[in-house]
């Protein structure tokens, strides 16, 4: 059996299932989740339940400081019952806020920097087969340090950690980073340079 198709890849090609009803049974700053009634030619009636995200992307921030260190933050996650290390990152407050206006504001918070430029360099679906949740990447260079404030009551003490991208990228490989946005945005960074991340 061949496996080659000659299909060019349509990500907006009809869908193989029809929505029937849609019932919101949770409802949060952050996220609603819904109950999705479906219905498929091959299996008939099925249900889901997904979680749509509020106010647009959720935003994260990979910066470099002056003398070339990428700040990131110990996180403490309770449903995973574990500290993480991570980007600076978050959601809008208010439909509003736009995703660059988050990246300020967590850069700000979160590992306490300002910057004098920021420029988006990449967007993924998180979980795809259950949520809308969209993450928006920038990159921020210039920086200066700010006020910083505290993000909650989870990292009550959440500590800054600075590390050269190549030991971010270490961290990787190594199991000790996880957090797939930090992920995403080192990674992208160390395959194609971090001055590329600009200029797209």
């Amino acid at each position: 059996m061949s496996t080659t198709t000659h299909r060019r890849f349509d990500p907006w090609r009809p869908a193989p299932v029809k929505e029937e009803s849609r019932t919101q049974i949770v409802e949060s700053h952050y996220f609603n989740v819904d109950r999705v009634s479906f219905v498929s030619p091959d299996v008939g009636h099925f249900e889901r339940f997904l979680l749509q995200e509020n106010h647009g992307d959720t935003v994260g921030v990979l910066a470099l400081t002056d003398d070339g260190r990428i700040p990131l933050i110990e996180q403490y996650r309770i449903p995973t019952h574990r500290w993480t290390l991570e980007i600076p990152a978050g959601h809008a407050l208010a439909d509003s806020e736009r995703p660059q206006d988050v990246a300020i504001r967590k850069l700000r918070e979160e590992v306490g920097y300002e910057a004098d430029h920021f420029s988006q360099f990449g967007r993924f679906i998180n979980t795809p087969s259950f949520s809308t949740q969209h993450t928006a990447l920038f990159y921020a260079t210039g920086l200066t340090p700010a006020d910083r404030t505290e993000v909650g009551p989870e990292s009550p003490r959440s500590a800054v950690r600075l590390y050269t991208p190549e030991e971010a990228y270490q961290m990787i490989l190594n199991g000790t980073i996880v957090d797939a946005k930090s992920v995403i945005a080192i990674l992208r960074s160390h395959g194609g340079g971090l001055d590329s991340l600009g200029n797209d």
